[in-house]
């Protein structure tokens, strides 16, 4: 085979590989695996087994038959859904009182909660809420909405202080003492008793105030909050205080995010998606269109299968039909957008490249193709494990230095969709589509203009970098950093192996992150499931090696036309042989 057929530069040889994966995998385990597993929040022993959402759902029924003296008629398929309080947890791993919370508060006191929804319970509430202890099976939590849609109340709740004349006309003129009065029977329901409690509000506030005399961790203080409405008992809530220091600090910290997610990525990634379809056209002489339809299409509908997955998560955020279907469509649209913006990426970069006599695409029937995407998918085993390895030891450095730190986030958990067996299906959504728009496209293109490799690498990689800091991690640079030293391996491993091998890794990479985050969640099923997917791009790959084995391939390399190449002096790789 001649060089141009193949990605350029010296490649390690095998056995420097996978000692080199070995020791990321030792790394991963003891640095990412082994502290969770042994983590108290995660031990899978009987007393701390998560119950199912049908028991939560049993156990919201009893308490508003009991408590509320409500019938819920019709109400057993009422919408069960994960929610967390991820300030406070935020602000426990952040200061590091996480364990000591746990141990002494978090059995009436929790962060993470099952949310039990019933729509119209009876004639007079527009909805039900009963948070549900995960692994108790205890009532921590519940609010009644009679006057106006869960959205605005909750609103109003938040931001008190500006609505206050709203909230004060659905609870009528009441006294404080009528208010506590009218506490007393909930109270007790949920195991306090008044004169042990420290009353925290006075005439006229709005709402009643109670704080637990001892129970405080660092700043954080134990608390039941009632509302009222129409001159009865709304809603009451027992959980931790957040300082204020630490809610203004993540408001500033997102602010941040915000600005880097839109301005450095989605604006970038954009133009981007515009230039990918200019150098489609203009490189059609070196590519085909028909090229990236496969993988453009099992993007987008692995994508939407991941967002329908997704709707309990919406229907926590409003039960109205009408506002489920505007946010499915909407997000339709934005993932049809994205991918064709992967398949224009898939197209003009593999024109870009094949332009510049460097193949760094095989094409099915050119030589050697089904033994390439064998020796693709061990590669990208053995540097999935290595990038394990560097991102653990990245998570220490960052640790010690800017002292990174992580909350919870509702909405990418698993207990929120339909059916979380599916998450690691998404690992194959971010391998294709991002490494197709910021590597096989996005590395050429701004090759051409800065005429630097690594500098091309380098400002793909950020954009990259730049559309994960929404995700829960402070200071919001840290994901950035993290993912700037990932992406260059990436890149690293795109120029030195190929596409083939850099998706693999990519999809592997994330797999298996997610593959734990299943197992995590217990049970048989899960992990099992769990080890199918980390196997399953070597069953992809073999599938594929069956439909193009050797003795089926062309004879000779797809033509090009010769022109400077984009990268000087490509050298050939090893016989893809001789990588298995």
């Amino acid at each position: 085979m001649n060089s141009s057929t193949k990605p350029f530069g010296r490649i390690l040889n095998q056995k420097s590989i996978w000692v080199l994966a070995a020791l990321g995998l030792i790394i991963f385990l003891f640095v990412q695996v082994f502290p969770s597993t042994a983590s108290e929040t995660l031990e899978m022993d009987q007393s701390n087994k998560v119950i199912s959402k049908q028991q939560a759902r049993n156990e919201a029924i009893k308490f508003a038959q009991s408590v509320l003296q409500m019938k819920l008629d019709g109400q057993e398929q009422a919408l069960v859904t994960y929610e967390t309080n991820s300030d406070l947890y935020g602000y426990l791993t952040k200061e590091d009182l996480l364990a000591s919370f746990s141990k002494k508060y978090e059995k009436k006191f929790p962060y993470d909660v099952f949310r039990v929804h019933f729509t119209h319970p009876d004639a007079v509430l527009n909805q039900l809420n009963v948070d549900v202890h995960m692994t108790t099976g205890q009532v921590v939590r519940f609010e009644k909405v009679a006057s106006a849609s869960t959205a605005n109340k909750q609103m109003m709740l938040k931001y008190g202080s500006e609505t206050e004349a709203s909230l004060r006309s659905w609870e009528g003129d009441m006294t404080l003492a009528e208010k506590e009065k009218l506490a007393e029977p909930y109270l007790k329901a949920f195991g306090f008793q008044s004169d042990q409690l420290e009353l925290a509000s006075k005439e006229g506030d709005v709402g009643l105030l109670y704080h637990v005399p001892g129970s405080k961790v660092g700043e954080s203080q134990a608390q039941i909050k009632l509302h009222y409405e129409y001159g009865a008992v709304s809603s009451l809530e027992s959980s931790f205080s957040v300082p204020q220091s630490h809610t203004d600090y993540v408001k500033g910290q997102t602010k941040i995010a915000n600005w880097l997610t839109f301005g450095g990525y989605a604006l970038f990634t954009l133009v981007l998606g515009i230039l990918a379809i200019v150098y489609s056209a203009l490189t059609r002489m070196h590519t085909s269109f028909k090229r990236g339809i496969f993988l453009a299409s099992v993007y987008f509908i692995l994508s939407m299968a991941g967002t329908i997955n997704m709707l309990p998560a919406f229907q926590s955020e409003s039960t109205e039909t009408g506002v489920i279907m505007f946010a499915l469509i909407f997000q339709g649209l934005v993932t049809l957008f994205l991918a064709a913006s992967v398949y224009f990426s898939l197209v003009g970069g593999d024109g870009l490249w094949r332009k510049s006599e460097l193949r760094l695409w095989a094409r099915a029937k050119e030589p050697g193709y089904g033994r390439q995407v064998l020796t693709s998918m061990g590669q990208g085993y053995a540097w999935a494990l290595i990038l394990l390895g560097v991102q653990s030891i990245i998570y220490i450095v960052l640790d010690k230095t800017i002292h990174t730190w992580s909350t919870t986030d509702a909405t990418q958990s698993p207990y929120n969709m339909y059916y979380p067996l599916l998450l690691p299906l998404l690992a194959w959504v971010a391998g294709i589509g991002e490494e197709a728009v910021y590597r096989l496209f996005g590395i050429p293109m701004l090759k051409k203009i800065f005429r630097s490799t690594f500098v091309a690498s380098l400002l793909t990689t950020l954009i990259w970098a730049f559309g994960h800091t929404l995700y829960p991690i402070y200071p919001v640079i840290s994901r950035p950093i993290e993912l700037t030293f990932i992406g260059l391996l990436f890149s690293f491993i795109f120029l030195r192996y190929g596409f083939m091998a850099v998706v693999f890794s990519h999809v592997i990479f994330d797999s298996i992150l997610m593959a734990l985050s299943l197992m995590f969640m217990g049970g048989a099923l899960n992990i099992g499931a769990g080890i199918f997917y980390i196997a399953l791009p070597a069953i992809v790959a073999y599938i594929i090696y069956l439909f193009n084995p050797p003795g089926k391939e062309r004879k000779e390399p797809f033509p090009l036309k010769r022109e400077e190449p984009l990268i000087t002096t490509p050298q050939p790789l090893p016989h893809p042989e001789g990588h298995l």
